[in-house]
């Protein structure tokens, strides 16, 4: 038999620094608590303990401090947003039934010291837990360590065995004891001998076993060292007494009363709801208690009707015209539609589905229609040729804009997050089958109109009704429209392309091969960094078990040392052309010859929108061989594409929330604001600046935006950190008013816990309210610039809309393509592209009114390329 004790305040602490920010809506931190339980979840696949426990320290002094006041004086107090998750997370686990131990002038170390020695009384093997080396000097024939730690924000663990002890320290586990009363320990502030580091303790105690035998053997030691040992010997055994953990705590315990049991589901599914666990209680299987269904549950109304016959549906959708609206989901393939209204519910399938008459209706005009992420149906109904109109609300949408993020805005996670329970979901193994999935398409349509019921209010308490009925939502049937249109790829050019990249890539292996002097795999890091470190000789950072890294940053550094460097760069460069781009792209293409990317709404924590499937936002433009992929994208047959890009749109952005007067007369002017920015950071007239001069400060202009250090930015335009911080300094001291708005946009959102946009898009930020300094730092660039690129988000949005209802106005057989960033990409025939251009710079530049005048240029190509 197996148990596992959790050393709680080690664990916990990982798990705090290790997650990233996390609170309930009303600002409670639950970090702790999530990361607590993935780690625990782990621990227990990995270990599968019969039994479970934690041991906690707490508050109270313990008999080391009351022997010596400096113990763990040094140690920083606990930071209040993990203080205040302490006693919920010990009431998780009295849901989960896992004991908890603690015992009042005795610390966790010594609570867990006990718990291993009762269990290898009782014949029961032990599992510590922890991240804390101390617990090592327990380790014996019953109990083992799992020494926890984290590394680039995952937990990993250790597991030590007496013989893993002796391999690493090369002794007994006991011994550890001596070790520490030898070298002391910062960490608790045990004082040791002074002088004695761990390499000099670790010899003594391999030459002379432990700490009496040291002392034993002092004629034999150097004269030097015998002197620190002599002055130290007080100091070395009050530290052995401090540095030993009593395996003697007076608690109640034995292994049996310990088994892992069942949890307590409604305690904890009341836990995991407080604290906006939407996920934990999908994964532990959760649900609401069944007689708090009449408070909360959503249940399908499985007594609704089914209607498969065309006739019926008909009737019932002409109903539904007379209806204030209805809420509604879809299959995602349209087999299965079903209704919400004020009095009743219908499950529509088979024939009914494929009336035409009923399809139109309802998706048409006439019908006002409430939906859960409305943008995927619109485009599925464009599809199969039945109308896309009047939705007059997204329960997806509207969550998202609330909170954005969340990261997941499934109908069941908004349902718990923003409603706090639950949808009722009928189990096939008791109804069967198909009567499960009517009840739980019927219940997710009743789940959207209790939504409908409180999100409207909530998005009027937040200031968020123009940004959500103004542009998200209208922004959904044209994002649809877009998708629906996809976009025309020349195959064969791609294929071609492809070729000649391979041809490229061969060359380019060969090339490295020649200067490495041998055959190796480039794509393996560890042969790679073997060849360049070890057997080329160039300059390597710190070599880890896993070998030398040779990622993009390391390699840029090394260029002009070494011809190979700048081969291996081109080599990674096409390969991921290649693959990418010109084989990825390929398979994309559809029947129709044309790829539809799906522009992603729900993502993004600013507001931007992306792509996936493919993801044609971030094809490179940077050097000559990537933007030849744009060559690739074509219009249709007596067509061309027409291309507006704002710009500089997020610092016209910024020249208007700062209130800058300096910047704005720049914009207004015409004059190049880049120039005009070098000119004063670097003290000379505009016509002395330098192309160099205007690209580092472009890389100034954008970098504040960003909340750039000058660590980065002296890293991005390769200059010293002294220069950096004087570009900065320089930039701020002309841009007096972008100065001011970096100071009071992170106060204002210290104060009210979140920054918004010009057009009242909102970014929570509790980051800000961490006692960790990387974690808060990150929290006030954040504030910094999600006003600048929320906002200049907002815009091309409202652009998207405009443009699109003018094209429809002028009834030109002209669309909307792509969207990229602050481009806009329009297909339209070859005689009407000089109108198109028109209409659509002077609907960006028009869309809103800012305080500098917003610019958008035009041209059009034959291509993606030529357009551009």
């Amino acid at each position: 038999m197996k148990l596992m004790v959790l050393d709680g305040n080690s664990v916990i602490n990982r798990a705090y620094y290790g997650v990233r920010a996390l609170t309930t809506r009303d600002g409670f931190f639950t970090n702790a608590i999530y990361g607590f339980l993935n780690i625990l979840e782990k621990l227990r696949a990995d270990e599968k303990p019969d039994a479970l426990c934690v041991a906690f320290d707490l508050k109270a002094p313990t008999f080391r401090h009351l022997k010596y006041d400096g113990y763990k004086a040094t140690r920083h107090p606990m930071p209040d947003e993990l203080a205040m998750q302490m006693p919920v997370m010990k009431d998780v686990l009295r849901a989960m039934r896992i004991p908890i131990f603690e015992c009042e002038g005795w610390e966790a170390d010594d609570v867990i010291g006990t718990i291993g020695k009762r269990c290898g009384h009782a014949g029961w093997d032990c599992v510590i837990v922890t991240g804390d080396r101390d617990s090592l000097q327990l380790i014996d024939e019953h109990v083992t360590v799992k020494l926890v730690s984290s590394k680039l924000s995952q937990t990993v663990a250790v597991n030590y065995d007496p013989a893993k002890f002796r391999e690493e320290y090369g002794f007994e586990p006991i011994h550890l004891i001596d070790l520490k009363a030898l070298m002391g320990d910062s960490s608790d502030n045990i004082p040791g001998v002074a002088g004695v580091g761990p390499k000099t303790a670790t010899q003594l105690l391999l030459d002379y076993g432990t700490l009496d035998g040291v002392y034993a053997h002092l004629d034999a030691v150097k004269e030097k060292l015998r002197a620190k040992l002599e002055q130290g010997r007080d100091s070395a055994y009050l530290s052995y007494d401090l540095a030993t953990i009593r395996c003697e705590a007076p608690i109640e315990f034995s292994p049996e009363a310990c088994l892992v049991q069942p949890y307590d589901e409604a305690a904890l599914y009341e836990l995991f709801a407080r604290l906006e666990f939407t996920r934990l209680i999908a994964r532990y299987g959760l649900h609401a208690p069944q007689e708090t269904a009449e408070n909360g549950m959503i249940d399908g109304v499985c007594t609704s009707e089914v209607v498969s016959d065309a006739a019926r549906a008909e009737t019932l959708a002409a109903s539904f015209q007379k209806e204030h609206y209805v809420n509604l989901i879809a299959e995602p393939d349209l087999s299965a539609i079903a209704v919400n209204t004020d009095e009743s519910g219908y499950y529509f399938c088979g024939d009914a589905l494929e009336s035409t008459k009923f399809m139109s209706t309802l998706f048409g005009v006439s019908v006002k229609k409430v939906t859960h992420d409305c943008k995927p149906l619109m485009r599925r109904l464009l599809e199969v040729g039945y109308p896309a109109e009047s939705f007059i609300f997204d329960t997806a949408l509207a969550a998202y804009d609330l909170d954005a993020t969340q990261g997941s805005y499934d109908l069941d996670r908004v349902v718990t997050h923003l409603l706090g329970f639950e949808i009722g979901r009928a189990d096939k193994d008791e109804v069967g089958e198909e009567a499960a999935r009517v009840c739980n398409r019927l219940a997710e349509a009743s789940a959207v109109a209790a939504l409908y019921e409180a999100l409207p209010e909530k998005l009027a308490q937040n200031g968020m009704e123009k940004l959500y009925y103004e542009i998200e939502l209208p922004l959904c049937r044209v994002l649809a429209e877009m998708e629906y249109a996809g976009v025309k790829a020349d195959q064969m050019a791609l294929i071609s392309f492809g070729n000649m990249l391979q041809s490229r890539i061969e060359a380019a292996q060969q090339t490295i091969f020649d200067f490495a002097g041998r055959e190796f795999n480039i794509n393996s890091t560890k042969q790679l960094g073997e060849i360049l470190f070890d057997e080329l000789g160039l300059p390597a950072g710190k070599k880890t078990k896993s070998g030398y890294s040779t990622n993009a940053d390391v390699l840029e550094k090394l260029k002009g040392k070494h011809p190979i460097i700048e081969a291996i760069l081109d080599y990674r460069a096409m390969t991921k052309l290649k693959s990418t781009y010109a084989d990825g792209l390929v398979k994309q293409i559809a029947d129709d010859g044309r790829i539809h990317t799906t522009f992603q709404n729900l993502v993004t924590a600013t507001g931007r929108l992306s792509s996936t499937d493919p993801n044609l936002q971030n094809i490179p433009v940077r050097t000559e061989l990537g933007s030849e992929i744009r060559r690739m994208f074509v219009p249709s047959d007596g067509c061309v594409f027409v291309d507006a890009d704002y710009s500089q749109i997020e610092l016209r952005v910024l020249a208007h929330i700062a209130d800058d007067k300096t910047m704005q007369e720049a914009f207004r002017s015409g004059f190049d604001i880049h120039t005009a920015t070098a000119a004063q950071v670097f003290g000379v007239e505009p016509e002395q600046v330098t192309p160099l001069m205007r690209r580092h400060a472009k890389a100034v202009n954008f970098g504040i935006v960003y909340g750039i250090s000058e660590f980065s930015l002296s890293e991005d335009i390769g200059v010293t950190r002294k220069e950096a911080r004087q570009y900065i300094d320089n930039y701020l001291a002309h841009y007096a008013g972008v100065r001011t708005y970096m100071h009071e946009i992170v106060e204002q959102a210290k104060r009210d816990g979140y920054v918004t946009t010009l057009f009242g898009r909102r970014r929570e930020l509790p980051e800000l309210k961490s006692s960790n300094f990387n974690i808060r730092s990150f929290g006030e660039r954040v504030a910094l610039n999600t006003p600048i690129q929320g906002t200049a988000a907002d815009i091309i949005k409202l652009a998207m809309i405009r443009v699109d209802a003018a094209l429809r106005r002028q009834k030109l057989k002209a669309r909307l393509v792509l969207q990229v960033h602050d481009e806009l990409i329009v297909e339209c025939p070859v005689k009407g592209a000089e109108q198109v251009k028109k209409i659509v710079t002077a609907e960006m530049e028009n869309v809103v009114q800012l305080k500098v005048p917003l610019l958008a240029e035009a041209k059009s190509g034959a291509s993606w390329y030529e357009a551009k």
